[in-house]
């Protein structure tokens, strides 16, 4: 039998063709008879061979593994070294403190890695708590991990779905299925067989899947596929098997960590032959290359990378961006495309008629738009035209109506009721036709209820004539009220559904303010009006109605009550874009970012919403731009949607594999991709994204946990400016490395330099420390909050994959290394040298020492900006770098004259004389750095215009 499983040693053939197969075929297979269920001897049978029916999750990373990943790390492999080699000296405070700094970055790297998959949890929780399923001819009550292929289930209103199932009986049932499928409206179920092998999950309507709800009517479906074999089984298998790329920061920390290892190892063991060489003691030389070990490390960078990060995503927070995982922070700055859910991100996710359409008049309403979610604007508009042409259509959309409007605490209109129905319902009142108004006129009282056979739904209304002209002043219930009176009528119904359908049960149409007879001339007319709508995206909607002078005893009978309708109009209906959406659209392709929509919906209305978007745009010699559907996607062969993910823009009914491949190609042609979802078939897609970004309000948990950042708001301009703060954190990030590493180069060329020349080694290893971690750490966390560039989203995003070094960092390091060298060897040269090997404790070492901090305080304060002029930006824009600098000074003084700090350092208390010049040396570094950016920002413009000159 074709029965899935859900346990991994037990695979039983399953099939995918459950829709396109009879139900009474498949139950046969089954072995069950719909009308008893499943025998009580066969259950556990079948939960032998079939296992139970719930998600398995698979081993994750244990923290010791992350703790060994982060202790083999190059950078730490250094300075363990480092540590080793100090014990064997007896040096005990440097063995202490570079323990200290090793174990507190394990942490740091292990807490930030460490976090326990909670997107399994939360799919576990989309089961039902219990399900009512026939056996043995009786009803009951039982829990879904217990359910077995063939066991027929009972559904109703609010029922969750425990597996994929057939349907075998509906009576009007609907299912929501937005958070598996992506389609936002209830889906109407049945039983009868599809014809299309391959057709979308969303339009299978005689199947129902694990986690989705029923919204309406009832049903009975026999299951299909259990736990993994389920549509959410294979969704959480993609979620656990997909590996989530390695950032830009983490790629190029990695490639960082490796040259550091080699150049240090390198630095390392031509200092100490060196040292040797020149007749250093044993002692000496080891101490030596331990200096310089330590001085490679930037030991501060993890630290300061983190804090930076997290200083970033606070930010963030302020666009309503909120960053679960700490390394989106700065990728944000490298994306390359934005994929693009469509409903309620470039959405509003709220049905509104932007289409009337009244005997060949078409009336377009996209101003009807509420202020934000579900809020509604009753703004009354002109309805005067003599025709009066559109009154009866509204009139219809009020009274053929189950929907109801309210204000909430906030003063908002808020819509209560079917998405579809409320957009009808606003609709009536933009002109006026407030239901609460115009129902006491015109009661109902009878109905034919909309069912999924007949596809529209009746509603039958009493005339209260002197109510009715109470309301006069309404020229669209003057317009019913003049029809009426042709007829005599004290009675009318008002019939919607699809137009084709509709257009059955009507004889005649009415043309300006009379009944026409309904042509087969006019059929077409009306037809090609109902094309043209839907080639735009519209959902579309006819109305009829009929007067009664006396009404039917059978009132509620279909058969009576739809015949010899006339047709009144169409309603053109669309989920219209946010009015911010576009012009994020337009930031997007100036900054070089590419907008991809990737939806579950219908093609022409993605495309619709595309082009409106400028996301699609046609060709210069007017080609229609191109929809990729999930059909065409399943034809194709990988390397021909490689092909097609370089011109396409748009990509509708799209399954969870579909979204995967998408981004998989695109990361393959060297993109950052940032993925927004907000549906549980989101989910594997935006784990394999460089950045998953899930929808705040509309996001099921299962997608926030797959995510690395949240848009509280559902808003896609909010995704552009957090991709804006990402640039700028992004060159902050550049900025503190840059200064983190010229730091640590004039370091190891100082102690490097002074060995060849025969001098003492001027600094210990706690000194290097201190200023990796104190001196360095605290001007670069001022960096991390510097001020983005204006330009920053009218320039193409910097290179995902450039290295470290690109961009002539490499040569800047070593640049202002030779400078912070330079201006130290005044001192080591004006200064008396001590006697012996070591500068312990001495006026000497300790000016070097603090000459060092002070010029590094220089460089923080001119590499603000890589290409603006420190004075040209401000001395003191940034209060963050004035208060570090600041501090670091007055703990760089402490050191020095605090007896306690100077055992521990090393350090003697300096003269006046002695510490201002090692101040005013700082001096140099700042004019130094500021005269670099002169210079080779000049020459990088000049060629610039060389280039553009020829």
């Amino acid at each position: 039998m074709a029965i899935l499983q859900a346990q991994k040693q037990k695979v039983v053939p399953e099939s995918n063709d459950w829709h396109i197969r009879d139900a009474d075929e498949i139950c046969a297979e089954l072995n069950v008879a719909p009308a008893s269920g499943l025998r009580a001897d066969e259950i556990e049978a079948r939960r032998a061979t079939y296992g139970r029916n719930e998600l398995e999750e698979k081993d994750i990373e244990s923290p010791w593994a992350m703790l060994w990943e982060q202790l083999t790390d190059p950078m730490v492999v250094i300075l363990i070294g480092a540590a080793i080699i100090s014990a064997f000296l007896g040096d005990v405070k440097s063995v202490v403190a570079i323990t200290a700094i090793v174990v507190l970055n394990a942490i740091l790297g292990v807490s930030q890695e460490y976090r326990a998959e909670k997107a399994m949890a939360e799919l576990r929780k989309m089961a039902a708590s219990m399900v009512r399923v026939r056996r043995d001819g009786r009803e009951t009550e039982k829990a879904p991990v217990e359910l077995v292929p063939g066991d027929i289930v009972l559904l109703n209103v609010g029922s969750v779905i425990p597996a994929d199932a057939r349907v075998i009986h509906s009576a009007n049932l609907q299912v929501q299925e937005a958070s598996l499928t992506g389609e936002s409206h209830p889906v109407e179920k049945h039983r009868q067989p599809l014809k299309n092998a391959e057709i979308a999950l969303a339009d299978r309507q005689n199947m129902v899947y694990m986690g989705t709800a029923v919204t309406y009517g009832r049903g009975e479906a026999v299951i299909v596929a259990t736990g993994m074999r389920t549509e959410l089984g294979r969704i959480a298998d993609l979620i656990q098997s997909v590996g989530h790329e390695k950032t830009p920061l983490q790629r190029r920390m990695a490639q960082l960590g490796k040259a550091l290892f080699y150049v240090g190892l390198g630095i390392v063991g031509v200092a100490f032959a060196i040292g040797l060489f020149v007749g250093l003691s044993l002692n000496i030389a080891f101490l030596t290359a331990v200096a310089i070990a330590v001085a490679v490390v930037p030991e501060g960078l993890p630290a300061v990378v983190t804090i930076s990060l997290a200083l970033g995503g606070q930010r963030m927070l302020n666009r309503r961006a909120l960053i679960r995982k700490l390394p989106a922070v700065e990728t944000l700055g490298s994306v390359t495309v934005i994929c693009s859910d469509k409903t309620g991100t470039l959405t509003q996710n709220r049905m509104t008629v932007k289409m009337l359409d009244v005997a060949g008049y078409s009336h377009d309403l996209t101003d009807i738009i509420g202020r934000g979610k579900r809020a509604l604007s009753l703004e009354t508009k002109d309805l005067s035209r003599p025709e009066r042409i559109e009154g009866i259509l509204l009139m219809g959309c009020v009274l053929n109506n189950d929907s109801n409007i309210r204000r909430d605490e906030k003063g908002d209109v808020v819509a209560l009721g079917d998405p579809t129905e409320s957009a009808l319902l606003v609709a009536g009142a933009q002109f006026g036709l407030r239901k609460d108004r115009i129902e006491p006129a015109f009661p109902r009282i009878g109905e034919v209820p909309f069912t999924s056979a007949r596809k529209r739904m009746t509603t039958v209304h009493r005339v209260d004539h002197e109510a009715a002209a109470k309301l006069s002043s309404s020229v669209a219930v003057d317009a019913l009220e003049s029809a009426l009176s042709r007829y005599d009528a004290d009675y009318i119904a008002f019939t919607k559904g699809g137009v084709d359908g509709l257009l059955d049960v009507c004889t005649a149409v009415w043309v300006q303010g009379e009944a026409v007879p309904l042509t087969e001339e006019r059929i077409a007319e009306i037809t090609a009006h109902n094309d043209q709508m839907a080639s735009e995206g519209l959902r579309v909607l006819g109305m009829a109605f009929r007067p009664f002078v006396d009404l039917p005893a059978d009132a509620d009978n279909e058969t009576t009550m739809e015949r010899d309708l006339i047709f009144c109009g169409m309603i053109g209906m669309i989920d219209p874009p946010r009015p911010e959406v576009k012009e994020a659209v337009a930031r997007c392709r100036r900054a070089g970012i590419r907008p991809i929509m990737i939806t579950g919906d219908h093609p022409l209305t993605a495309q619709a919403i595309a082009r409106e978007l400028d996301i699609s745009r046609d060709e210069p010699d007017g080609t229609p731009a191109r929809v990729m559907t999930g059909a065409k996607l399943n034809r194709m062969s990988d390397a021909e949607i490689a092909e097609a993910v370089k011109t396409v823009n748009v990509f509708a009914r799209v399954s969870p594999e579909h979204k995967l491949n998408i981004v998989t190609a695109l990361q393959a042609q060297g993109h950052i991709v940032a993925m927004t979802g907000d549906g549980v078939n989101d989910a594997p897609a935006l784990k394999r994204a460089d950045i998953g970004v899930a929808m705040g309000i509309s996001g099921t948990p299962v997608t926030k946990e797959a995510s690395d950042m949240v848009i509280l708001d559902d808003n896609f301009a909010n995704i552009v400016s957090a991709a804006e703060e990402g640039r700028t954190i992004y060159d902050n990030v550049r900025k503190f490395i840059k200064y983190i590493l010229a730091s640590n180069t004039g370091e190891v060329l100082v102690l490097f330099i002074l060995q060849l020349a025969g001098l003492p080694l001027p600094l210990n290893t706690i000194q290097i420390l201190w200023m990796n971690l104190v001196t360095d750490g605290l001007p670069a966390l001022a960096l991390g909050v510097e001020k983005g560039e204006p330009n920053a989203m009218n320039r193409p995003p910097h290179d995902p994959q450039e290295g470290i070094f690109a961009r002539g960092l490499g040569a800047y390091l070593i640049r202002i290394g030779i400078l912070i060298m330079a201006v130290t060897f005044i001192v080591a040269f004006i200064v008396p040298a001590p006697e012996g090997e070591d500068a312990r404790n001495t006026v000497w070492g300790t000016m070097i020492f603090t000459t060092l901090v002070m010029s590094q305080m220089g460089h923080a304060l001119a590499i603000r900006s890589e290409r603006e002029s420190a004075f040209k930006i401000g001395l003191f824009t940034n209060k963050a770098m004035l208060a570090s600098i600041a501090l670091t000074t007055v703990l760089q003084i402490a050191v020095i004259y605090t007896p306690f700090a100077q055992e521990f350092f090393y350090t003697v208390p300096l003269s006046a004389a002695e510490l201002a010049l090692c101040f005013g040396l700082a001096t140099l570094t700042f004019f130094g750095v500021e005269f670099d950016k002169w210079f080779f920002n000049r020459r990088k413009g000049g060629s610039l215009a060389r280039n553009n000159g020829s």
